[in-house]
């Protein structure tokens, strides 16, 4: 009963923007619009995408990135957001795991992924 509802209101979801097919390992580029008081403005988070969860419109992806002094910042975005302007993939990078949770430990050259050819 509850997965039918669920399967019902996903199939009355259409997307405005359809976002580029993301994958763990691929560097992105999320701009995400945000509201300071009565100004909006449009911010460029760029990072390595460490997983991507759940299906539809309750779809997330993280996002990790070196901030300044070498301290690293997530943030877990909601795929279909309307405050997700848009999504650029920098690169795509080769890996074989579904969660990169081992790049928080990795730091400088360590950290390198292989870029993946198609």
């Amino acid at each position: 009963m509850k997965e039918d509802l669920i399967r019902a209101l996903e199939e009355q979801f259409v997307p405005e923007y359809t976002h580029p097919e993301l994958a763990p390992g691929d560097t992105v580029k999320v701009h995400v619009r945000i509201v300071e008081g009565n100004r909006e403005r449009v911010q460029v988070f760029q990072g390595l995408v460490l997983r991507i969860r759940g299906r539809g419109k309750q779809q997330t992806f993280t996002v990790r990135r070196i901030a300044s002094h070498g301290i690293g910042v997530e943030r877990t975005f909601l795929l279909h957001s309307p405050r997700v302007e848009k999504i650029e993939v920098v690169r795509h990078a080769k890996v074989r795991r579904a969660k990169l949770y081992y790049m928080r430990e990795r730091r400088g050259k360590a950290a390198r992924l292989k870029e993946r050819r198609n």
